[in-house]
């Protein structure tokens, strides 16, 4: 009973010093990983065995780590070094492809085949979002379609908040769509066993639907905030340069980003995982980018990767001692063994806990949650993944601070001189939250109960 309650005190005291945002979140999770270690499993437990589990270090030495025959290497507690080591490997090669000027072209290019019209480029860049944030980190697709779009904003005389509101909206949806768009689903992928196939055939088939209702909704709703008719510009008279600096740089970025979203959708098929493939795409990385390696090596975010580390092992904590069975027993009698109602209580749960908190740590949290859930009522696990992945995903679309994307898109409006205040937000972007969950929620009940 001491070691959950500590564990549980930790866990809060964590949870409240990163809603808090005082301090660097990775200090926060790494003090109370700490905490974890000495006081739950130290103190409390008396149990280094629980330690050894959490930490986790010897999965990585075994084959099965890197090479899964076609079979699932599943880890559902402790620190998850897969999902790290993936992390690592993917934002060396986003990177390298920043760096050779892939997103500032292919941005200026799809708004110059749109020929510089600002509702046109409105509708693709929300398909741009959503389609990028599939494959790469959603805080870096905003970070330069925000860029982008102010520029484009500038030019052609519209109004940049719309549709950076709508970017980072179709950012987070497309995130939710494949097992690499969004760091919960990474979690949920490694942690349960499944693949990047798994996600698109799940998740993307719910995350297509609701972008198509969203785009016609952003449309209706937003595209007359765009611009005044007296403001057009004639698209002959508009001179933004669409150029590649070094050629070779940016066709092997190009041709590394194919090859890394190709070991994905076939890493069920050949067994390798996404550990092996992070630390594959890394390399080729860094070889080809031959002196600038030293360069992409330092701009990786270790503070996110370190952040991770923290949390697992304030997680394990809550795992070993227990305390998430006394949660899922809890979920289990209030949903009355109910089926629909438990996957409603998960979805909206999630959605609206991850509207004010970070959705990173509420899914790593969940995960031990509904494997057991699924092993005391029967109800399909995998079901329940998808409506974690789901909840989490989108219902951080629902607030300013409910995605490291929200936070990014609104700095950068700010910056350049496009305050987007809380009430604007919520209002353009609640309502379409809402859609989303509740389409959600009907395709999962009609696809999986």
């Amino acid at each position: 009973m001491l070691a959950q309650i500590l564990a549980l005190v930790v866990f809060v005291t964590m949870f409240a010093f990163i809603v808090w945002d005082r301090f660097p979140k990775h200090y926060v999770t790494l003090a109370c990983g700490a905490c974890t270690s000495i006081f739950v499993f130290g103190f409390a437990m008396k149990d280094a065995k629980a330690f050894i589990n959490t930490m986790a270090v010897k999965g990585i030495f075994t084959k099965e780590f890197w090479y899964s025959a076609g079979e699932h290497a599943e880890q559902t507690s402790g620190i998850n070094w897969a999902t790290i080591i993936f992390l690592w490997g993917m934002m060396i090669m986003v990177e390298g492809m920043a760096e050779a000027g892939f997103f500032d072209w292919l941005c200026l290019k799809i708004a110059k085949l749109a020929n510089y019209e600002p509702v046109k480029i409105f509708v693709s860049f929300m398909i741009l979002s959503s389609v990028l944030a599939m494959f790469i980190d959603s805080i870096t697709v905003i970070l330069f379609l925000a860029a982008v779009t102010i520029r484009l904003g500038r030019t052609l005389k519209f109004n940049p908040v719309p549709v950076i509101m709508a970017e980072i909206f179709c950012a987070n949806l497309g995130g939710s769509a494949t097992m690499c768009g969004d760091p919960p689903n990474i979690i949920i992928g490694t942690s349960l066993g499944y693949s990047f196939a798994d996600f698109v055939m799940n998740t993307g088939a719910i995350g297509a639907v609701s972008l198509v209702i969203i785009i016609i909704y952003f449309y209706f709703t937003m595209r007359n905030r765009l611009q005044d008719p007296g403001d057009r510009v004639d698209p002959s008279t508009i001179d933004v340069e669409v150029k590649i600096d070094n050629m070779k740089e940016f066709l092997t970025s190009t041709i590394i980003f194919g090859v890394a979203v190709a070991l994905l959708v076939t890493h069920a098929i050949t067994g390798l995982t996404v550990a092996f493939i992070g630390v594959f795409i890394a390399a080729i990385t860094l070889i080809t980018a031959g002196r600038k390696a030293p360069m992409l090596l330092k701009r990786v975010d270790y503070e996110t990767l370190l952040f991770f580390i923290g949390l697992f092992i304030v997680v394990g904590g809550l795992e070993e001692t227990g305390v998430l069975v006394v949660i899922a027993d809890f979920i289990a009698k209030v949903s009355g063994g109910n089926a629909y109602v438990m996957i409603a209580i998960i979805l909206w749960v999630s959605a609206i806990a991850s509207a004010f908190i970070d959705n990173i740590p509420f899914s790593a949290t969940m995960i031990p949650v509904i494997n057991a859930l699924a092993q005391a009522t029967g109800v399909d696990l995998a079901t329940m993944a998808w409506t974690l992945a789901i909840g989490t995903d989108i219902g951080g679309s629902m607030t300013p601070i409910g995605a490291s994307a929200n936070v990014v898109g609104i700095s950068t409006a700010g910056k350049e001189g496009y305050p987007i205040s809380w009430a604007t937000y919520c209002k353009e972007l609640v309502p379409g939250t809402l859609i989303v969950l509740a389409i959600s929620m009907i395709n999962i009940y009609v696809r999986y109960l």
